[in-house]
């Protein structure tokens, strides 16, 4: 029976349930799916189960009926889920100095995924991921694809779904076959990509943008997307009306543009202002300022009106190579603002210039070199774009005001939760308190994720106005050697929650390191129980993907050749490429039924594991064995969670409880990664001899 009633009149997600129901021909219909996105028990008559793993269904149908059977019987009625979630039903919050408008963060459980990979099928078999295949449709991820997904999501527990970049990108020198979304173009448009041509159109993809939030908000998830306010793609909207807010080059000096060295230095080092001195002494600095120039309105504005008519009139044509062609200049592309980092130029990408002078401890530097009276274009070095250290005189405040109304933009239009600052560590602390009072200014519990990759900084982001930092887990936690315990221990002590993750789109799988599915099945459980960390799953490791997303970090020697050669994804990289899932790996049930069974422990005692007063680490006799354990008490029971952090080795090891007046007898074992796990034995005087399987996590109750 359809769920349509008078309430849902102005619901986009109740429109595209519509357009899908009108548009069914109800034909014959070769179209497949994983069977995975069939968590919610689609029984469709024209449905055809495969020994293999996928079911054959009709896609109007299949993705109509997750909305009408699945979704909209969760909806409460009288409520507007196109809002912010914590104002659907104007959740209120505690008011104490600790609290910070979005603190909810520290409750949740993140799912990472970029949209385009993440429900990416080869739907009709054809061997390749088409753009239209042979009913029409698009093979890649789209928003309404991805409500096929939630389900499975829900089922693992998790409550925040978080989106690499979704706005319109530029494939202007882009990398891969498809260019990165993080080459921003047009922070206020969508990415076109993403629109779903079995809407045709009757629904633009702002439609189905807003129906994908609706559905997450109905499900009881939360939205957070990711935002680059430090840099703009190659190939920019806002250059036309905008070039002096860039940083542009003498065309000539294009192929042997790089980032500078500074030999006096040495080893690749954060460009504290300590070091500015050897970086302006250095030959080969200068010559890189050299190569700058003048933005083209500066340089000739007139004749950069006739360029800007020119555009105008054949829009067609690359603004960039209209500028090159009339003043041999261009725009420079980013580089690591580290100094002597070997990385090439990032060349699809550029720096946004905040200041509309050099910055202040700059400026003592180049009067040191500079005739009276001389000037130097604006250029692109180890300061002049970290600007947490170093701030202008003069903000470009046109910028800083476009900027910092990109999430309000988000929120009110379709009522995301919270986001992500791409790269927040390096903007001045003038500009990130713009962005974040703005956004809190239309909700009071929005959050904001720190992009900060060191736990020591945690106090730091926290007084900023974070609610929570990335951290370093994913470099720790998959060194089960000599790492994993120390952050797992320390991360309770942080001024600031901390991701509780083995990987990210950035980094290698950990199904692709040394224990395999072992680890990451032990991580990833072990994960939901971390104190003061909010569990982080990436797309593709509850398949247990061993392909990365990205070499971004922590790379290793072939680390994107992770697949059998014969694969079709061999080499590739979904930040870049067209890339599916392995979403019929011969474990992809594994994970997600534990996730599904951890997860209801999780929320059984949510209360008491977000309370850091409840918690308590457990150390065992011997220091040395590498496992861990938590203790979390409530009133009436204490919950324990034990890891054999080895993937490879069992191990026994011994603990003595303190302060416990319970009886050890009434211990009872809730959950085991392993299904032939021992019992653990009681000892005297409250010591627990506990035996673990290579990667066991067990979870007890006293």
């Amino acid at each position: 029976m359809d769920i349509l009633q008078n309430q849902y009149s102005t619901s986009k997600l109740v429109e595209l349930m519509n357009v899908l129901k009108n548009k069914n021909n109800k034909n014959v219909f070769n179209y497949t799916v994983p069977d995975l996105w069939n968590v919610w028990n689609y029984n469709g008559d024209e449905m055809i189960r495969t020994n293999w793993g996928e079911l054959i269904v009709n896609p109007f149908n299949f993705y109509y009926e997750v909305i009408n059977s699945f979704i909209l019987p969760k909806k409460e009625a009288d409520y507007n889920y196109s809002k912010p979630i914590n104002q659907i039903k104007n959740i209120n919050r505690p008011k104490d100095t600790h609290y910070l408008g979005g603190d909810w963060i520290k409750e949740s459980v993140v799912y990472s995924m970029m949209i385009r990979t993440s429900t990416s099928w080869d739907h009709d078999r054809s061997g390749n991921l088409d753009d239209k295949n042979l009913y029409g449709l698009k093979d890649t991820g789209t928003f309404v694809k991805t409500l096929a997904l939630l389900p499975l999501l829900k089922k693992m527990g998790v409550d925040v779904v978080y989106m690499l970049p979704i706005s319109k990108f530029s494939t202007k020198d882009k990398k891969g076959e498809l260019g990165s979304p993080y080459g921003v173009s047009n922070f206020y448009e969508l990415d076109p990509n993403l629109k779903d041509p079995i809407t045709g159109n009757e629904l633009t993809v702002e439609d189905e943008f807003q129906a994908f939030v609706e559905a997450c908000h109905i499900l009881g998830m939360k939205v957070m997307i990711d935002i680059i306010p430090r840099t703009n793609a190659i190939e920019n909207e806002l250059i036309v009306e905008h070039p002096e807010w860039f940083y542009w080059i003498k065309s000539d000096e294009f192929k042997g543009y790089f980032p500078p060295s500074v030999p006096t230095i040495g080893n690749t080092i954060n460009p504290k202002p300590e070091f500015l001195g050897e970086v302006y002494k250095s030959e080969d600095v200068w010559k890189h300022i050299h190569k700058f120039s003048y933005d083209p309105k500066t340089l000739d504005s007139v004749k950069y009106k006739k360029v800007l008519n020119e555009y105008k009139n054949n829009p067609n044509v690359s603004f960039s190579d209209l500028v090159k062609r009339e003043f041999n200049i261009q725009i420079a592309p980013a580089f690591s603002d580290q100094i002597n980092d070997p990385q090439p130029p990032w060349t699809d990408i550029t720096f946004f210039r905040m200041y509309e002078d050099h910055p202040i401890l700059t400026q003592n530097e180049l009067n040191k070199y500079l005739k009276t009276g001389e000037q130097i274009p604006p250029y692109i070095l180890f300061d002049t774009i970290k600007n947490n250290f170093y701030q202008g005189n003069i903000p470009n405040k046109e910028l800083w005001d476009s900027l910092s109304g990109i999430i309000p933009y988000y929120q009110q239009h379709f009522g995301i939760d919270g986001a992500r600052i791409d790269m927040g560590h390096a903007l001045s602390s003038d500009l990130l308190n713009m962005i974040i009072t703005r956004a809190r200014k239309v909700d009071p519990q929005f959050c904001f994720i720190a992009e900060e990759l060191s736990s020591s900084n945690a106090e730091k982001a926290r007084s900023l106005g974070y609610n929570m930092i990335i951290g370093d887990g994913f470099w720790h936690e998959p060194r089960y050697k000599d790492r994993t315990k120390t952050f797992l221990y320390n991360a309770s002590k942080l001024a600031a929650p901390v991701f509780a993750c083995g990987e990210t789109h950035d980094t290698p799988r950990l199904a692709s390191r040394e224990g395999k599915r072992t680890l990451s099945k032990m991580l990833t459980i072990m994960n939901m129980f971390v104190p003061n960390a909010v569990p982080f799953i990436n797309s593709g490791q509850e398949v247990y993907e061993v392909q990365p997303m990205n070499t971004g970090l922590d790379v290793y020697p072939n680390g994107s050749l992770m697949l059998d050669k014969k694969d079709p994804y061999f080499g590739k990289l979904a930040l870049f490429d067209k890339y599916a899932l392995h979403y019929l790996n011969e474990d992809r049930w594994d994970l997600p039924d534990s996730l599904e069974k951890v997860a209801h422990i999780r929320k059984e005692y949510l209360d008491v594991i977000i309370n850091i007063e409840n918690f308590s680490p457990i150390y065992f006799k011997d220091n040395d064995i590498n496992c861990v354990g938590f203790s979390f008490a409530s009133k009436d029971h204490i919950l324990f969670i034990f890891a054999n952090l080895d993937p490879l080795n069992e191990v026994e090891c011994v603990t003595e409880l303190q302060n416990t007046n319970k009886p050890l007898y009434s211990m009872e074992k809730l959950y085991s990664t392993h299904k032939d796990t021992k019992l653990i034995n009681i000892g005297m005087n409250n010591k627990l001899n506990i035996h673990l399987l290579p990667g066991e996590v067990k979870i007890v109750r006293l």
